[in-house]
């Protein structure tokens, strides 16, 4: 596997990282857009098994601006009871999942890629043997501009996902920087390139 992904041992008494395939996680600040930029890649990759974009799973109604599934909050903490999620995390009031069919395609060999908080970066790395970041960023004004848009929170909730700062996270830790200030038609076509790359 080439591009970039990291991949590590197993410390005495751990259980063995999953294999053989990679997960990608695309991170950065609310109004990056991320979604935007999956939903391009995972159009032009719709033809190329290697690949799996798995539906995240949040405690909230999806809207045009994200494609998710949705639980209460009960239905959540049912499913992290039953195994039904690789990862899961809080973020912004709600809870985020991504199922356990993502950890079924990366023993199948493929190339796992969906959009998670930089919170769980240090838990992807420890739990898959091959890992990769890309961190997706854009001028703060240009989220700002952004977030108003989605017209999915209010004046106070949109700045306070401006000042979030996610702490832990180094900002050097991330295997592909893309900046997205641009169209995203023009940032989709690096992703496109770099993951082909990344599961040759």
């Amino acid at each position: 596997m080439a591009g970039g992904a990291s991949s590590r041992g197993t410390a005495p008494g751990e259980a063995a990282p999953i294999a053989p395939g990679a997960v990608v996680l695309v991170v950065g600040p609310s109004g990056a857009g991320k979604d935007t930029l999956l939903r391009l890649v995972r159009e032009r990759l719709s033809g190329d098994g290697r690949f799996f974009f798995p539906q995240r799973v949040v405690t909230r109604p999806a809207d045009a601006s994200e494609d998710h599934a949705t639980l209460s909050l009960q239905a959540f903490e049912e499913w992290i009871e039953g195994g039904g999620f690789a990862l899961h995390w809080n973020a912004h009031g709600h809870r985020y999942g991504i199922p356990a069919e993502a950890d079924v395609a990366v023993q199948a060999g493929r190339t796992v890629v969906f959009n998670a908080s930089r919170q769980v970066i240090p838990a992807v790395r420890r739990r898959y043997a091959a890992a990769a970041v890309i961190l997706v960023d854009v001028p703060v004004e240009i989220r700002a501009a952004r977030l108003a848009l989605r017209n999915r929170e209010s004046p106070q909730e949109v700045l306070a996902r401006l000042q979030r700062v996610v702490t832990g996270f180094d900002l050097t830790d991330r295997d592909l920087a893309l900046d997205n200030s641009g169209t995203p038609e023009r940032a989709a076509d690096v992703m496109v390139r770099w993951l082909q790359a990344l599961a040759r």
